[in-house]
């Protein structure tokens, strides 16, 4: 815990409008704020005027916000504003970053222009969750990637993992999760035998997520809040 005597700062714009429509916040009251890369500040309110919030620093705390460990989530897109929903949970629940990816049984396929309006519409949505949930960073939604340069990507985390609904005995709890981990989501088709054993030769194991088979929307948040369980024990 580090003092920061006399540091003062001013929201301004949707931060403002923020804190002072939707929070509420007066002169006098208490706040707590992050700078996005860790750092949580404990603040007093000390003036709200003409479209700015003006806050005293009282101190610096590492953010209570973040996972024990990196969770990127590799997530094949899925159809309609699925993807909207699995960023939105997966931030809530501790993903550091989330990657698209282009699979054999995607249906969804938007060219280079939609795709990237649709990128830039899931960062402000991990924004906005990320806001909501205490994090203390803002995880990047990334560049939507092929199925093959996911499986290059995810060969350097810790623990690559492969959620795989023709997997039935390997669980998450057999893995050694504290070094952090990357887990790769099918869409709505699932993974096809062919990746599955792609994935495999990448050196990336299959794992159940148990006996029930989870829509694509669901699996990745759910995996994510087991990984933060796991890895924190």
């Amino acid at each position: 815990m580090d003092a920061v005597p006399c540091d003062t700062y001013a929201l301004t714009g949707d931060d403002a409008r923020h804190a002072a429509g939707s929070l509420r916040l007066r002169a006098g009251e208490s706040v707590t704020l992050c700078d996005g890369h860790g750092n949580d500040y404990n603040c007093i309110c000390t003036d709200v005027h003409a479209g700015e919030v003006w806050l005293k620093v009282v101190e610096r705390l590492p953010s209570q916000g973040e996972p024990p460990c990196e969770i990127a989530l590799y997530q094949c897109l899925p159809k309609g504003d699925k993807m909207d929903e699995i960023v939105q949970k997966s931030v809530e629940l501790g993903a550091t970053r989330i990657v698209p990816v282009l699979s054999l049984r995607c249906v969804s396929r938007p060219d280079g222009a939609a795709l990237k309006k649709k990128t830039a519409r899931w960062n402000q949505i991990a924004r906005e969750a990320a806001m909501q949930s205490g994090r203390g960073r803002i995880p990047p939604v990334e560049n939507c990637v092929t199925y093959e340069e996911a499986l290059c990507r995810m060969a350097v985390s810790p623990c690559p993992i492969l959620l795989y609904e023709g997997e039935h005995k390997l669980s998450l709890s057999a893995l050694d999760l504290k070094g952090g981990c990357a887990l790769l989501v099918g869409p709505e088709g699932g993974i096809s035998p062919q990746e599955a054993q792609g994935a495999s030769s990448a050196g990336i194991p299959a794992v159940t997520l148990g006996p029930r088979i989870l829509r694509t929307e669901t699996a990745g948040p759910a995996a994510i809040a087991i990984v933060t369980f796991l890895a924190d024990v």
